[in-house]
């Protein structure tokens, strides 16, 4: 069985060629593309597309109307989220708009 400084560098020699190969097959790809390129008259717009995605647009809440108003200081709510404190405890048909 190898000791563990066998396997370091093992493994360490390995990196090596994985990086070397990986660095033989990248500049083979280029090559190519760039043949490609060249062959076809190509543009960066042709391979990519627009350079720049267009921006997402984050919706907006919408307003929901009032259902309930408080007679007393004129205050409304729509039905939605906590119920508001001139409320609680009490019958919401009372306040209904």
């Amino acid at each position: 069985m190898a000791t563990l400084q066998e396997l370091i560098a093992q493994k360490e020699a390995l990196d090596k060629l994985i990086q070397e190969q990986r660095q033989a097959e990248l500049s083979d790809a280029i090559g190519k593309v760039r043949a490609l390129v060249a062959e076809f008259g190509l543009t960066q717009a042709d391979i990519f597309g627009n350079a720049r995605a267009p921006k997402k647009v984050k919706a907006e809440g919408s307003k929901v109307a009032a259902k309930y108003r408080d007679p007393i200081s004129g205050k409304e709510w729509s039905g939605r989220g906590l119920a508001p404190k001139w409320l609680q405890g009490r019958d919401k048909s009372e306040f209904l708009i």
